[in-house]
């Protein structure tokens, strides 16, 4: 073999090609002439690392590593809150993990990946299908910043300069909102069910169903933003909308959500994918990529990047975003998670969490001590009052086995945000259901 020519897979120079560029510098024969500036103490320092290990031996040393760990599959989770651990049927990750999409990045002439392009097509069409909304970018960083994304947007489109958040409304996505209005200067108000609105509103933003798991009177608020001359965005819960009616039935002019849940791992909070949907009247002012289905010269179909008014392709004033990574592997997981349930599917999962969650609370409503905060209609996640602080029944659950809900003391007295999805099992809930019965046997 010609060593001198030999092309590495990691380092794509060969030898011949660095002695080419050595000869054009002055005073330097080889690459340690060139950093004889450094000390070679730096250059070469004294690592004190252990002897390397064979396959076998390094097998069976993070597999002794890793049991130091206590894995997903050992505890029964009821913890959602915009997070949520749903079934990932295995075709997601055999796709997502392929080599074509499996890629570091999406090459800046992106036409050339008419594959990557399909993908993110399927993924706007799969979200219009499931908001009813007419057009749908290929995708944002995650929710929160796509509810920002969308306050931004309506303040270009109505020309006002303040925006009305509902105060069940997730706080995390709520101070987003805040980071991303504070240097524009747009006014924020924080508004409950009885709140008017004040004239300069560009936009309502509310969540479906709100943080505290409740559903929204989406017809009353949708009346509010119209009588006022502002937008309506909702942020919705996908995997709700395979039961509720979903937002383009009610006007909503612009619906954001996180994409978790189609098929995406918790994994410690992201990466996950955004969902961004509006009416087609408003497709100049939004933002991200869309990505669009054309014929070429011969007649065949092909995608190609239709818009992407980001600042790093025209001038910064005129810009509706500065997106970068579009997290599109994650879109494509949500996709394909789409395409494997179809709308049957989806509809059996919805259905599985609602009758989860009501089985749960008619349980825990039960035990003394403890009820379910009746706030109208829930989807899969409620609030119970704990007869201890949340912490503290956290604490004992954990001995269980069981990873408990959120802790909203902040909002309700020794209030617990807690969650049902398919992967509960009735004999996960009713262990829970006991557990709760013992904490407070021995409170």
């Amino acid at each position: 073999m010609d060593t001198k020519n030999f092309i590495s897979r990691y380092t794509p120079n060969t030898s011949l090609q660095k002695n080419e560029m050595l000869k054009d510098i002055a005073g330097v024969s080889s690459l340690e002439d060139l950093f004889s500036d450094l000390p070679s103490h730096l250059i070469n320092p004294k690592l004190n690392l252990p002897n390397a290990l064979s396959e076998l031996e390094l097998r069976n040393e993070i597999e002794s590593t890793s049991k130091l760990n206590d894995t997903p599959g050992e505890f029964s989770s009821f913890l959602g809150a915009g997070s949520y651990r749903q079934f990932i049927p295995s075709i997601v990750r055999q796709i997502t993990s392929r080599s074509e999409f499996m890629t570091s990045y999406t090459p800046y002439q992106p036409e050339i990946s008419q594959g990557t392009l399909q993908a993110h097509y399927e993924f706007q069409s799969m979200i219009c299908q499931l908001t009813n909304m007419e057009i749908a970018n290929s995708g944002m960083y995650d929710g929160a910043s796509s509810m920002a994304e969308a306050a931004l947007m309506a303040v270009r489109i109505t020309k006002k300069n303040r925006i009305s958040v509902l105060k069940t409304v997730s706080q995390s996505y709520i101070e987003v909102l805040q980071t991303f209005l504070e240097a524009p200067e747009i006014k924020i108000d924080i508004i409950d069910n009885s709140t008017s609105l004040k004239p300069d509103t560009a936009c309502i933003i509310l969540q479906q169903p709100n943080f505290l798991g409740n559903l929204e009177d989406i017809e009353k608020f949708s009346n509010l933003a119209k009588e006022n001359d502002s937008l309506l965005v909702v942020s919705v819960d996908p995997i709700s909308l395979g039961m509720i009616k979903p937002p383009g039935d009610y006007g909503a002019d612009i619906v954001v959500g996180e994409g978790q849940s189609l098929g995406i791992a918790t994994t410690f909070g992201g990466p996950y994918v955004g969902i961004f949907a509006c009416k087609q009247k408003f497709i100049r002012q939004m933002p991200g990529r869309i990505v669009g289905q054309t014929i070429d010269t011969e007649g065949k179909t092909g995608y190609v990047l239709t818009m992407q008014t980001r600042e790093q392709h025209i001038r910064r004033e005129k810009a509706t975003s500065n997106i970068c990574t579009s997290v599109g592997l994650i879109a494509l997981g949500a996709t394909v998670y789409l395409a494997a349930l179809g709308k049957s599917g989806l509809k059996q999962i919805a259905n599985l969490c609602y009758e989860k969650a009501h089985y749960a609370a008619n349980l825990i409503n039960s035990i003394p001590g403890y009820n379910v905060v009746d706030n109208g209609l829930f989807f899969r996640e409620f609030v119970i009052k704990c007869p201890i602080p949340p912490k503290e029944v956290n604490k004992l659950l954990i001995k269980n086995k069981i990873i408990g809900g959120l802790d909203v003391s902040s909002e309700i007295e020794n209030g617990m945000l807690i969650c049902f999805t398919e992967m509960n099992s009735k004999k996960e809930i009713d262990n829970l259901i006991d557990s709760l019965k013992n904490i407070q046997a021995t409170k």
